[in-house]
This record gives C-alpha cells, sequence and structure tokens, in this order.
C-alpha cells in the first residue's frame, strides 16, 4: 500500500513528548505553546503567533478577531476544503464564492472586485495544495475596499510569494497541523499577525473569552480552542525539520514531473517563478482521471480527487456556474505525496499512468 500522505515522526517527536509529559504541564499550559509559538512566529516572518486546536478554530479565531458578523460577506474560491465557508457561517455570514484561475487553479483575482458589495468586510485567500496565490492584486483591492485578508495556509507552510512568506501578507494567516499536513501536531492550528491587537482579541477568543487581568472574568462569549502542550511539543520538533519536509516536498514533485512531462493528456497547475510552491499534494489533471485512480488502486496506491466546488453542495447550493472549478475537480486527481516516498514508488506510480494513457491513445 502506498498512501496518499503520511506523517513523518521520529525520535526529537519523542523526546519531547516525554519532556512534556514528565513536566505535568500536559493541557494548555506549559513552556512547549510558547516556544513552538515564538518558532512559529519566526519561520513565517510574523511578529506573533496564537496556538490552537485545529485550522478550523484558526479561522474561526481570524474572523472573530477581525470583528465580521451577522449579514457581512466574505469573498473566497468556490475550489477549497468546506472549512473555509463554514467558519463565515459560523459568525453569521455570508460566503461569496469565486470560480479559480486557469493556470494556478487558485482563487481568480481578477474576479473579485466584481463581487464587491457595500457588504463586503473580507476575503479570504486559499493558496491551494501548496501554491500561493496573486497576493498582490489581492492586498491592492483590499487596501482599494478596505477589506480585511484572511490567508487560509492550511496547505502551504512555508510557501512564499515574492520572498514573503505565506500568512505574513494578509492582515491574519491560518494553518492547520493534522497529519496530512506538511508539518503535524496530530490536530492543532495556528494564527499569525503583525498586529498586536488582533492577537490579543484571538487569544482571548480561543480561552472561553476569559479576562487576562481578571480570573472567571468573561468580557466576550469564548470558546476553548486551546493547543495542549504535548500537541505544541510534537509541533516544535516538526517545525525543527521543516525545510527538510519541503525539501522534499518539491523534490517529489520535480520527479512527477518529470516522469510525466511528455504525456499530452497531463497537465499540472502552472509554475510562476515569483512564487515558491511547497506541493503540500502533487495533483494532475487528465480526462482519464477516473481509469488512472482505478489502476493504481489495483496496486495498492492511493489516490483521492480533487475538492468539490462549495458552490455544489447542500450548504452552498448556487444556480451560478464556476467553469473552471468545475473542471478542475471534474478531472483533477491528487497523487500520493508523503514525505516518505520513494523515487522507485514515484517511477512505478508514473508508469502505471503512462500505461493508462498510451492504452487509450
Amino acid at each position: 500500500m502506498i498512501p496518499i500522505a503520511e506523517p513523518e515522526i521520529g525520535e526529537k517527536e519523542l523526546e519531547y513528548v516525554i519532556d512534556a509529559v514528565k513536566s505535568g504541564w500536559v493541557s494548555s499550559l506549559g513552556d512547549y505553546i510558547k516556544k513552538f509559538e515564538k518558532k512559529f512566529a519566526e519561520f513565517c516572518q510574523t511578529n506573533y503567533a496564537i496556538s490552537c486546536n485545529n485550522g478550523t478554530s484558526a479561522l474561526h479565531l481570524a474572523l472573530l478577531a477581525l470583528g465580521i458578523g451577522e449579514g457581512d460577506e466574505v469573498i473566497l474560491p468556490t475550489l477549497t476544503f468546506a472549512t473555509t465557508a463554514n467558519v463565515v457561517k459560523y459568525v453569521g455570514g455570508k460566503p461569496i464564492l469565486i470560480d479559480s484561475e486557469q493556470e494556478t487553479w487558485n482563487i481568480d483575482a481578477v474576479e473579485i472586485e466584481k463581487r464587491i458589495t457595500n457588504k463586503t468586510k473580507a476575503i479570504i485567500v486559499v493558496h491551494l495544495y501548496g501554491l500561493p496565490c496573486d497576493m498582490d492584486l489581492i492586498m491592492d483591492i483590499a487596501k482599494k475596499y478596505n477589506l480585511y485578508v484572511v490567508e487560509d495556509c492550511a496547505e502551504a507552510h512555508g510557501a512564499e510569494y515574492k520572498g514573503k512568506k505565506v500568512g505574513s501578507i494578509g492582515d491574519i494567516g491560518c494553518f492547520s497541523f493534522f497529519g496530512n499536513k506538511i508539518m503535524t501536531t496530530g490536530e492543532g492550528g495556528m494564527c499569525v499577525t503583525n498586529n498586536e491587537k488582533l492577537k490579543d482579541k484571538m487569544e482571548l477568543f480561543k480561552n472561553h473569552g476569559m479576562s487576562k487581568e481578571r480570573t472567571y472574568w468573561h468580557s466576550v462569549i469564548g470558546y476553548n480552542y486551546r493547543m495542549t502542550n504535548i500537541q505544541a511539543a510534537i509541533g516544535l520538533a516538526q517545525l525543527e525539520k521543516i525545510d527538510l519536509f519541503i525539501e522534499k516536498k518539491i523534490n517529489i514533485a520535480n520527479i512527477y514531473k518529470r516522469e510525466l512531462k511528455d504525456l499530452k493528456n497531463i497537465q499540472f497547475m502552472k509554475e510562476k517563478s515569483d512564487r515558491k510552491n511547497v506541493y503540500w499534494m502533487f495533483n494532475i489533471f487528465s480526462e482519464a482521471k477516473d481509469k488512472i485512480r482505478e489502476s493504481l488502486n489495483q496496486d495498492g496506491i492511493s489516490t483521492r480527487p480533487l475538492f468539490i466546488p462549495l458552490h455544489l453542495m447542500p450548504p452552498y447550493k448556487s444556480r451560478e456556474s464556476f467553469p473552471m472549478a468545475e473542471k478542475f475537480s471534474l478531472a483533477g486527481l491528487t497523487l500520493p505525496s508523503s514525505t516518505k516516498l520513494t523515487e522507485e514508488q514515484i517511477v512505478k506510480i508514473c508508469d502505471i499512468i503512462k500505461r493508462v494513457i498510451y492504452s487509450a491513445q
């Protein structure tokens, strides 16, 4: 069996977890939380990092801190995991969906301005599968209309746009540390920002809305979104190896592209010279997707389809058509992308894909 993804956890993670357990601080207090937040902020080139219990909570905290509420419109891509839109609903807002850009599959920044109304308060951009969005254009639009920008970086740890780390460009960046992400804490998330007031608000909301100055005084309705010291211990060890993880991801993508480049019926997300793609997952686009997936499955090789566009699902059902997102979802396929993959395994996967493509010609 070749899995679609798997965490790479070693002795350092075990060492830190044992130390955290022996310290007695196993819940939401402990030195590893502070260390992890500090180091992650440095990694993202931001002033602050606020840990939480998962990536969904990170996005929710971001919207709460920005004051997004009842009736507010938030622009986001239709081709994304449902969480991106769900959190807008959590705060009473209305998701406004945007189609995908043809080359990168990311949110089509050119279409954003057309959907802005007097109710629009924010834009959530998703750096899809590890490739940054067109942040210059998005930030220009946000500045023009006085909108907040939240970066959903759940799939893009360490990705860069013109030398800037994703998460550091908008008002708040949100990360997930789920088990299949570039780095993991099992479950877990992080918000990053350069704004101290936003940092303070997110810390307030994640800890039951309880005042730091007055115990058991709750100034707002808060949530229990805290990360544990044990999770942070794993996260700190993972962060110490993240450059190696990213290097492996890029190498895996390069082998796939090398092996599949001559197949006319296979397309990839287009690279951009001003962006560093960290390839959380490697994807192909092919009309033969179903046959490829079936053949790989027969050899014990896991794959998965791309996200289903939000506008096709019951909570966000729309009569509006988003042709690019529908096209990518219909024919897009995610190939095994674990950092544990060997070149031999990747070549085997590509040989099966070639066999399917050639047999169809």
